[in-house]
């Protein structure tokens, strides 16, 4: 498997083609859509390219905001955003807030960034259905390219028992996210009862390790090699039900 960063790709804004940059990406980068290839693209220039960014003189804090912004040592307006953009808050201490994402999944301060983007008085939200920006941009480089490629939209979480944070797929399209292995055996024949292959996920960290986390610059990663089966799935194949999810 080859991990390909695309070079060329600019600070993105409101109402951007993104399929057009990504294209051009590809050809600075010597590079063209070949069947079985994936695209991994930053949430971030998705979030951008769909004018998800808020500016924080325009939010109100609400009471149950303010009184969390104290707990949480959090600018108020931020967590009024942090909040709208969730469904449940699960758990708090200073400096973050683990809320389950109107989505669905577990996130801390419900995917809300302020890196790598301009000015300290603006927050970035998660796109609103990141599923859908997956197809139409699949959709717009088929349109394009001749290949309409996998797409997964990755972000940055922590996770409950490790420390440090890995790329995971908060959107996709074109392939199966979850490859169920029982019922097939191991090296030594033993059958396979509960493993679960989270393929996304997988292929959602990997590109982020290329794209970096600071000011590299590589916000889509071309994959390709990747053993995947093509259908019509989105996240929430990734999600564990709250009844089976043990650090709730």
């Amino acid at each position: 498997m080859h991990l390909y960063p695309l070079i060329g790709i600019p600070q993105i804004q409101a109402g951007d083609d993104l399929s057009a940059f990504i294209h051009q990406g590809l050809v600075e980068s010597g590079l063209d859509l070949r069947d079985g290839d994936v695209l991994v693209v930053a949430q971030k220039i998705i979030s951008k390219a769909e004018d998800r960014m808020v500016p924080l003189n325009s939010v109100k804090p609400s009471p149950r905001a303010q009184d969390l912004a104290a707990q949480v040592h959090k600018d108020p307006r931020l967590v009024e955003l942090i909040l709208q953009e969730s469904q449940t808050v699960l758990r708090t201490r200073p400096g973050v807030i683990i809320v389950e994402h109107r989505l669905g999944y577990v996130h801390a301060n419900a995917g809300i960034d302020q890196s790598n983007i301009e000015g300290d008085d603006h927050a970035l939200l998660l796109p609103l259905d990141p599923d859908d920006s997956a197809r139409r941009l699949s959709a717009a480089l088929g349109a394009r390219t001749g290949h309409q490629p996998p797409v997964i939209i990755n972000d940055s979480a922590g996770r409950a028992w490790r420390n440090g944070i890995i790329g995971f797929a908060i959107g996709l399209c074109g392939f199966e996210p979850v490859v169920s292995l029982v019922g097939s055996k191991d090296l030594n024949g033993r059958v396979m009862r509960v493993t679960e292959i989270a393929v996304a996920d997988e292929l959602a960290a990997a590109a982020s390790h290329v794209m970096g986390q600071g000011a590299e610059g590589f916000p889509v990663v071309l994959i390709r090699g990747a053993q995947i089966k093509r259908g019509d799935y989105g996240m929430r194949a990734l999600l564990r039900d709250a009844a089976q999810d043990l650090f709730r």
